[in-house]
């Protein structure tokens, strides 16, 4: 077994940081090269006489950074990890290239050609984090004791043990107010929101408000609604309720606990304000809930769904906690919302897929679930920590906002910044960012400063840096230039 050479300073306590530190220093020294095999965790563990939890945080830290690769049968070994001062270099001619990503909310199509080294742009988690081998034992549990009856057409509102679960994790979580009469299953928010807008038109409705910026991949869908969209100005306190009262609409869209894309909280005397704008119109809230299981600094505000249950729809998934692929997505909605919803989903799609429902319901059972987001949040708010601070060092003079919860950043640029020149300079440089200029409406975007929306969940730590030091850069030469 290869001689690790770790010391630890047990009076100076956080141990796991310690082990990673280690391994980091001997990666990057040249002392552990790529290939090489670690001991397991137990093995560790009993050399260092430490818990074994302590080696799976380390492990684990290190795995999300990319300096270890864990597979099945293979144990943990170091990953052919580039040197520090490689790692800005470009990709050789010739050399294959990462596949493209998927793009965030947000953020524009980026051309065809090769995939940045340092993708920022926002709207996805760490997909490599996914848990693959609790979710392979939560679904064959589930699939194991499944009722054959269960196997055919399902319940179009979701599979009751799923909606039953999802009811008692958001009371608990996010403070909802739902039985699971009012939870609908939907295949990601998105689905949910199109349904939504289709019932609204049905039953009248010739507008929906929304934020002001706002999401930009979401406009065509919501524009196909055949709804009139109205923006509503976003300000330092979330969404300014005195114009949306003006705007006529009696539908609202909003991301209160992290708005999208500038991180605000909707503020407690605007969400009272909202509530009773609902109330006084006999209008409905639509609330995007979209990365509240993120919160860093202190504990997430409760949903506005659990305020007034009555008039606020809840939209969620876990496109953003696990992984888009799964498409699973619910909305807590008053009863007579939720019977409608269930009718649409009767008449166009039959219900989501079975298999997953039963799965996540048994990952969510099992405690799987909590477990990874305590994971993901630690990992997320290091990475957090850590492009802020390199932000802070290269780019002294811009503003960060929305730093408290989510997995992106809102940056706004020096004043005289060229926002369009800047993401250019930096996807040259290799560095994949969103400009937020598209996703203000055309009369705020030329008073909105210039900014960025830097997302922060699919790199670790080492390469925010260098993407942040990089960011720096194309800021600073364009200036000079």
């Amino acid at each position: 077994m290869t001689d690790l050479h770790l010391s630890l300073d047990r009076s100076a306590g956080r141990l796991a940081a310690q082990i990673a530190a280690g391994f980091r220093a001997a990666v990057r020294s040249g002392r552990l090269t790529a290939g090489t095999r670690l001991p397991s965790s137990r093995d560790l563990a009993r050399d260092l006489d430490v818990s074994r939890g302590v080696v799976v945080t380390a492990y684990e830290q290190l795995t999300a950074e990319g300096f270890l690769i864990a597979r099945r049968g293979d144990g943990t070994r170091i990953a052919p990890l580039a040197r520090p001062d490689e790692e800005a270099a470009p990709p050789r001619p010739g050399a294959p290239q990462r596949p493209g990503a998927a793009h965030g909310p947000g953020a524009p199509a980026r051309p065809d050609g090769p995939a940045p080294v340092y993708d920022l742009t926002p709207g996805r988690p760490d997909l490599s984090a996914f848990p693959r081998e609790r979710w392979i034992a939560t679904a064959r549990t589930a699939l194991r004791t499944l009722p054959h009856d269960a196997l055919g057409y399902p319940d179009p509102g979701g599979v009751a043990v799923l909606r039953a679960g999802l009811a008692a994790y958001l009371g608990r979580v996010r403070a909802a107010h739902a039985d699971p009469g009012q939870v609908v299953i939907m295949n990601g928010v998105a689905h949910g929101l199109s349904a939504l807008l289709a019932l609204l038109r049905g039953a009248g409705h010739g507008a929906l408000a929304v934020e002001d910026p706002t999401s930009v991949r979401q406009l065509p869908m919501m524009e196909s609604a055949g709804l009139r969209l109205v923006r509503v100005a976003v300000d330092g306190e979330g969404l300014d309720v005195a114009a949306l009262a003006r705007s006529g609409a009696r539908a609202v869209l909003v991301t209160p606990a992290h708005q999208y894309p500038t991180g605000v909280v909707l503020s407690a005397a605007r969400r009272a304000a909202l509530i009773a704008w609902a109330r006084r119109v006999d209008g409905l809230v639509l609330e995007d809930d979209y990365d509240a299981e993120f919160r860093y600094d202190r504990d997430p505000v409760g949903c506005l769904q659990g305020v007034d249950p009555e008039r606020v729809v809840l939209l969620g998934s876990v496109s953003k906690s696990l992984a888009p692929a799964l498409r699973l997505g619910w909305a807590v909605a008053p009863p007579a919302v939720a019977a409608r919803l269930c009718e649409h989903r009767a008449g166009t799609d039959l219900g989501a897929p079975v298999l997953e429902q039963y799965a996540l319901a048994e990952f969510i059972a099992a405690g799987g679930y909590d477990r990874h987001l305590r994971t993901m949040r630690r990992r997320y708010r290091a990475r957090r920590d850590a492009l802020a601070a390199a932000l802070e060092l290269h780019l002294p003079d811009a503003r960060v906002h929305g730093v408290s919860a989510g997995i992106h950043l809102y940056v706004e640029l020096p004043a005289g910044c060229d926002e369009t020149a800047v993401v250019a300079r930096a996807a040259r440089a290799g560095v994949a960012v969103a400009g937020a200029r598209s996703m203000w409406s055309p009369e705020r975007a030329r008073s909105a400063p210039p900014a960025l929306v830097l997302g922060y969940a699919g790199l670790g730590e080492t390469r925010l840096v260098k993407a942040a030091e990089l960011l720096g850069q194309a800021v600073t030469h364009g200036a000079d230039g």
